[in-house]
């Protein structure tokens, strides 16, 4: 037989496929600020610099690490690209920016053009939610690199903030408390103890006893999106400093935007631990300092404030429907 790109593993018809079904819910989260729609060699984006004195660019990129393992199992692929887009997000608002745009990477083992589909159905609505856009991105099938059904993906996130706008813990000072905000699950990180200690009990179809969902499900939650609820508390009171929770748990987060010679002190009686955590716990007879730096443990965000700003606080997120958690102090 003739060698051909097709049947060495590529099939650049199913790529043209994948690119007509996905324009339309590209262009779907497109704001005036883009010039180009899909299919040129660059994206290009228009900044309106009006409202910034001393505008700065922020950027960060990321994946969804092996949750990816989890949609796999259930073949269910609508909700990790929202996972990408709002880890994203989140890494960047709680500098202070502002989302712009997003751009992704997909690489396939092989190339289905519905799962695709599926996962930048996800990329757009967090798009949407967010009001950024998805101006760009880059699907690669790559046969013997990764398995036929599984794929890998990341994302990058651009935005901008004012110079003097910028929050990464300058301001933090002994005696600021710590008030977090609860998580939907695991988000993006800790699934590789998650899956070796719940996959040898359970399947992904199994509802564990006291859960109202099966464990796929629940292990699929979607990362939350912070990103409205930094901004009502960032334009209200002088926030010190956010802590968006991923790998490395609280602690490890945290510590990020705490200046030398200062620590954090955790209550962590403070909140009720979600029952995923809890089962996750059990099931792998896990120590709790293990636990505290794989998983967010409930937590995905936190605001370190002044005391004197504690109620304005309580008070901005019970406004969006959001519970502010008094979990600590700056010591």
């Amino acid at each position: 037989m003739k060698k051909s790109y097709k049947n060495s593993g590529v099939d650049i018809q199913a790529g043209d496929e994948t690119v007509n079904r996905i324009k339309n819910l590209v262009k779907s989260t497109f704001t005036k600020n883009v010039l180009t729609g899909i299919g040129h060699f660059g994206a290009f984006f228009e900044l309106d610099l009006k409202n910034y004195k001393n505008p700065v660019m922020v950027s960060s990129v990321d994946g969804v690490g092996t949750k990816l393992k989890v949609a796999f199992l259930t073949d269910k692929h609508d909700t990790v690209g929202q996972d990408l887009v709002n880890h994203c997000v989140n890494d960047i608002a709680v500098c202070g920016a502002d989302p712009l745009y997003f751009m992704d990477y997909l690489a396939f083992g092989k190339l289905f053009p519905d799962k695709a589909e599926k996962i930048i159905e996800g990329f757009s609505i967090a798009c949407c939610e967010n009001g950024v856009s998805l101006i760009g991105g880059e699907t690669a099938e790559m046969p013997g690199l990764y398995d036929i059904n599984e794929y890998d993906m990341s994302g990058t996130i651009v935005g901008i903030v004012d110079k003097e706008k910028i929050i990464d813990g300058t301001n933090v000072k002994k005696g600021n408390l710590l008030f977090g905000f609860k998580s939907t699950g695991l988000h993006t990180n800790g699934y590789s103890l998650a899956r070796n200690v719940l996959f040898e009990k359970y399947s992904v179809s199994d509802i564990p006893e006291g859960f109202g969902k099966s464990l796929g499900e629940e292990l699929l939650s979607v990362h939350k999106s912070y990103l409205k609820l930094i901004r009502e508390i960032k334009n209200n009171i002088n926030v010190n400093a956010f802590s968006h929770i991923t790998g490395g748990g609280i602690l490890g987060n945290t510590k990020r935007v705490v200046p030398d010679g200062l620590s954090i002190e955790i209550d962590w009686n403070s909140w009720q631990l979600p029952k995923i955590f809890q089962l996750i716990k059990d099931t792998g007879d896990i120590e709790d300092e293990e636990m505290r730096q794989a998983f967010n443990l409930g937590i995905g965000l936190i605001a370190v404030v002044d005391e004197n700003d504690a109620g304005k606080l309580i008070e901005i997120s019970s406004s969006i429907n959001e519970e502010a958690i008094l979990i600590g102090k700056i010591i």
